[in-house]
């Protein structure tokens, strides 16, 4: 557990982070457990930068300024409730989603209608109450034609997905925390291409990374970039999961390598 004080994480050759499912509900502890790593030198994967990068979703601000294409995005500062109703009204958006800067497997996200109404408003209130949030247009693709997951490691495509949303009861989240359901995907190489861009421009390549998105128009525009603890859907392709394994056994080898230089 990346939170237990007492593992000795100098210990090993490399720190994978893969699982640490709640570290938006920590963030301050999270960041400096980064930190302490960092500082004492443990190889980490994906690296403490990109983790740290990547845990606020102002990322997709980033991006969009790199030209990536992106679902619009707008942040709103903690306790400023007007100006989400702001937004949403100079942005005419008919629906919209608002969700936490940092946040994971769809916590505090809410889809809302516009004209905001008295049960929007005491919902965006409470989101807004904990920290700074995301307002984004709602995406009519996601509960029409599902949500794309591409995976890729160590740079590398690997495999795709196609998340839903359970259906008739509302919900539009893709998550199977929420209901949805996952099935294997075969999508066009141009939409693979458009995919693999979205973390070309980083310092560093990704041991791992899924992309997930829409397809707009024939184009992907991007949802989310996730680098820190996505689910990589093994199941769902053969040798995926080896794949893994090769690359973090190529990186530690290199890693190894590279401090026996500098030893001698």
């Amino acid at each position: 557990m990346w939170s237990n004080r007492a593992t000795v994480w100098t210990a090993f050759d490399a720190v994978i982070v893969r699982s640490c499912w709640d570290y938006h509900l920590h963030s301050a502890a999270f960041h400096a457990w980064l930190d302490r790593l960092e500082q004492s030198g443990v190889v980490v994967w994906n690296s403490p930068a990109t983790l740290r990068w990547n845990a606020d979703k102002r990322y997709l601000l980033d991006l969009d300024a790199r030209g990536v294409a992106t679902i619009p995005t707008r942040i709103v500062s903690r306790g400023r409730l007007g100006e989400v109703e702001r937004i949403v009204a100079e942005e005419a958006w008919p629906r919209f989603v608002i969700k936490p800067a940092v946040s994971a497997s769809g916590f505090e996200t809410y889809a809302l209608d516009s004209p905001i109404d008295a049960s929007a408003r005491e919902t965006i209130a409470r989101v807004v109450s904990v920290g700074d949030v995301l307002i984004q247009p709602f995406a009519e693709e996601i509960p029409r034609d599902g949500e794309i997951s591409f995976m890729f490691i160590d740079g590398e495509y690997s495999h795709a997905t196609l998340k839903r949303a359970i259906t008739g009861t509302g919900e539009f989240r893709v998550q199977t925390e929420h209901g949805g359901s996952v099935e294997l995907l075969v999508p066009p190489e141009e939409l693979i291409a458009q995919a693999a861009k979205t973390f070309a421009s980083l310092p560093d390549v990704p041991l791992y990374a899924r992309v997930d998105g829409i397809a707009r128009d024939g184009a992907f525009v991007l949802m989310e970039l996730e680098l820190i603890e996505p689910n990589l859907f093994f199941g769902f392709q053969a040798g995926s999961a080896e794949r893994l394994g090769e690359a973090i056994a190529r990186r530690l080898l290199s890693s190894l390598s590279s401090g026996a230089r500098r030893q001698t």
